[in-house]
Order: structure tokens, then sequence, then C-alpha cells
């Protein structure tokens, strides 16, 4: 078993900002690989906002949004933006 001592005993969900117990949280890794666990620090959600995770794949996620300028625009205009780049992406694949 994990000694307590060097785990925080609450967390805070990235996703709603809520404070919760460390028990009843759930570990996220941005880069996809939460076994890989020496030098790593985890952000955590909450059970609810877990459970409405998209489970797809995120290879180029982090370079796709920095590239979009995430959090830079208002969510309607990144938005737009998004969907333009996954269109784009799409007919790329096609050719």
């Amino acid at each position: 078993m994990w000694l307590s001592r060097w785990r925080t005993e609450t967390v805070t969900c990235i996703a709603c900002g809520e404070t919760i117990p460390r028990s009843e949280a759930r570990e996220y890794d941005k880069y996809g690989n939460r076994w890989e666990r020496e030098g790593k620090t985890f952000e955590y959600f909450c059970k609810p906002c877990d459970g409405d995770l998209c489970r797809y794949g995120r290879d180029g996620l982090e370079a796709q949004l920095t590239d979009l300028e995430a959090g830079e625009h208002s969510q309607e205009a990144f938005l737009r933006r998004y969907l333009c780049s996954l269109e784009e992406r799409r007919r790329v694949e096609e050719r």
C-alpha cells in the first residue's frame, strides 16, 4: 500500500474546481501514461467530471491547443477555430 504521508489529502478537480478528498478523485496525466509515475505530478478530476470525459486518443492535442491559442480568445471563437482545424485535418487525411 502507498504511504499516505507522501500524498495530498485533498485535491482540486481541474474541470469544475471542486476540492475533494484524494481518495474520491481520479488521476489525470495529460501525456496519457499514468502508470509511468517517476518524476510526475498529476492533476485530478472528481468522479462526475471524470465520467464526462471523452476517451478518444489525444496525440497532438496539446500542440493543437497551443497552435489555436486556447485560453486567449472567447470560448465561441476558440471552438470555431477548433472545428475548422478538425475539418482541415479530415480533408488532409482523405487525400
